[in-house]
């Protein structure tokens, strides 16, 4: 996993702005610590971070063949297979599968993508042909923003280095507003937030050339009829998951495992130990915890259980080498303001803070682990997917606040854009997206409407929260649900299937059932671990109160202050953003807010 840049102009010579380009791969090091290379033409400036995973010494970039060169992040884990194919007219002289995107790019052409089973982001050059080519992985794991004005594009993994360029402007208007408080920690999909950025869409590619910057979707959900029983869907879910796991733990690096203690992690973790084992190796595997949660812990209908007794179990089942990381309130609210810095945004708030913790302890053992993000997305796991009132409901199924959260709009931005317009269309748009089969019952019609607003929207979010956190260790953290082949397939599985004994994501228990204890493999969904601990309510109040009492000017421009107040009072309690955000997280979000205005020195527009 690496870090990538660069600007690309048919009217200027970008070897003429060294300096910029050294400011973003310097804000890019944290994603690549290991090594950095940059490569200047007329035309083009191409910058790189390295985080060394599989082919140390040989996988240098940017890297060049003739007239191509490629900067490149990601990890492709069909890269035996392509390199057998490419054989025949190239001859390689590294191990990494950087060689094999750029050369299948050299035979394929922009069809290459077609080919690759990977997460990725990656920018070639054609130096003859005056032109780039753009391309981000199906699911959008890896991350690719771009600014194009009329004389230049620029791009980048993320938005702090693309805000190193003096062409950016640090500015936000009324659509970026309303992303920042009617819609995050989601995001639009495309949006950059800042003014004039945008987001290459997952599944997207295309060329920039004088001609101008045409991209195209080269992949989606495609609807289509399954002719399997449901002991065949069973058996062809195995067979997908267990690939995907076995795929994902090529490296030349140790590698290792999140586990929560739930189905998706504990799976992972239970193939990855069984493989490495083969090999007379042992799994290493990581938890996270709080100071005190035990004490504080209070059964809900999200959160039933807590997490300790499971991971102990799996714990002792698999055998593994096991590391706890246990997070204190003050800590955690330290780490708001290095979060919102790591995500280029603000962000999830707490839920984010604690990862970024987690990851910076894992770095210090490995330099790759594998996470059971999007297995809920996929498979229908989420309390959404199963409660008919909910799932019915015309919004998106987690944020249900658009009244609660326009009143924090200020007045300007209240009056140029239309809050509930604004989030229903967003909403309508990408359920319509969804692809559907006329045979489909109501039930299947709106359930794949489900699956579509969660890719879009929740799975992007925790996808953003992942990439973001763990590379600002220069942590890579690799993701098998979402292999795009599992996708495909449990997009056309029938609703009665992955609701499999009127269990979330019964479909994939039954498929894994060998490898689980049954006190795992039936455990009733549990999200991702946050503190329990009062004292972080208390600690974030104090924080904001600081804020508005020293100034905050940025703040309350975009915030009414007023509504602050309230929230600081405690006088409602309303969910922002699903089950992980409530009163506390709300708080300590508008110090994320407040961090980033500041800190990239974000102007209105």
């Amino acid at each position: 996993m690496c870090g990538i840049a660069g600007a690309i102009s048919f009217k200027e010579d970008m070897r003429e702005d060294m300096k910029v380009y050294e400011k973003m791969q310097s804000a890019l090091l944290r994603r690549g610590p290991d090594q950095r290379g940059m490569s200047l033409f007329r035309e083009a400036a191409l910058i790189h971070t390295r985080l060394a995973v599989i082919d140390i010494n040989g996988g240098r970039q940017p890297m060049s063949f003739g007239k191509y060169t490629i900067v490149y992040n990601g990890e492709l884990y069909n890269t035996a297979e392509l390199r057998i194919e490419l054989e025949s007219e190239f001859e390689f002289t590294t191990r990494s599968d950087t060689e094999v995107v750029l050369k299948s790019y050299i035979k394929w052409g922009n069809s290459c993508v077609d080919r690759f089973n990977g997460i990725f982001a990656f920018a070639v050059y054609d130096e003859a042909e005056h032109r780039v080519f753009l391309a981000r992985d199906r699911i959008g794991v890896k991350p690719l923003f771009y600014y194009k004005s009329d004389r230049k594009l620029i791009f980048s993994s993320e938005l702090p280095a693309l805000l190193e360029h003096p062409d950016i402007p640090h500015e936000i208007d009324e659509y970026g507003a309303a992303e920042l408080l009617l819609m995050a920690p989601g995001r639009t999909m495309g949006c950059g937030i800042i003014r004039g950025v945008e987001e290459l869409k997952p599944g997207w590619c295309g060329y920039y050339s004088p001609d101008g910057l045409k991209l195209w979707e080269y992949w989606r959900l495609r609807a289509c009829e399954l002719h399997e029983s449901f002991e065949q869907t069973a058996e062809h879910v195995r067979q997908l998951v267990l690939d995907s796991i076995k795929r994902q733990l090529v490296s030349d690096v140790p590698v290792c495992t999140f586990l929560s203690g739930g189905l998706d992690s504990s799976l992972i973790s239970s193939v990855a130990a069984a493989e490495m084992k083969k090999q007379g190796r042992r799994l290493t595997t990581f938890s996270v915890d709080y100071r005190d949660n035990g004490k504080y812990f209070r059964k809900s209908h999200f959160q039933p259980d807590s997490d300790p007794e499971y991971i102990t179990c799996m714990a002792e089942y698999l055998g593994s080498d096991h590391h706890w990381t246990v997070i204190d309130t003050p800590e955690l609210i330290e780490a708001l303001d290095e979060a919102t810095e790591a995500r280029g945004l603000p962000g999830m708030a707490d839920v984010d803070a604690s990862l970024l913790l987690f990851c910076r302890e894992i770095k210090k053992h490995g330099t790759v682990a594998l996470s059971g993000e999007c297995a809920d997305e996929i498979f229908g796991g989420y309390p959404w997917y199963r409660d008919k009132d909910i799932r019915m409901t015309d919004g998106f199924p987690w944020a249900q606040s658009t009244a609660y959260r326009k009143r924090f709009l200020c007045d300007e931005y209240a009056e140029r854009i239309n809050a509930e317009e604004y989030v229903y269309s967003a909403y309508r748009t990408t359920a319509d997206y969804a692809e559907k089969l006329s045979t489909d019952s109501p039930l299947e019609y709106r359930m794949r409407e489900m699956t579509q607003l969660n890719f879009h929207w929740f799975m992007q979010t925790l996808l953003d929260r992942k990439d973001r956190m763990s590379m600002y260790s220069g942590l890579e953290v690799r993701v098998p649900f979402c292999d795009y082949r599992i996708a495909e397939y449990l997009y056309n599985v029938p609703w009665e299937y992955k609701d499999y004994k009127g269990r979330e994501k019964g479909l994939l228990r039954e498929a894994m059932k060998k490898w689980l204890p049954e006190k795992v493999l039936w455990r009733k969904k549990s999200p991702y671990p946050k503190t329990h601990n009062p004292a972080f309510l208390a600690g974030v109040t104090e924080k904001l109160r600081s804020i508005l009492d020293n100034g905050g000017e940025k703040l309350t421009q975009l915030v009414r202050r007023e509504e602050l107040e309230k929230l600081l009072r405690h006088e409602e309690s309303v969910q922002w953003y699903g089950q992980l955000m409530n009163l506390p997280q709300t708080i300590a979000y508008f110090i994320q807010l407040n961090y980033w205005l500041e800190r990239f020195d974000i102007r209105l527009k």
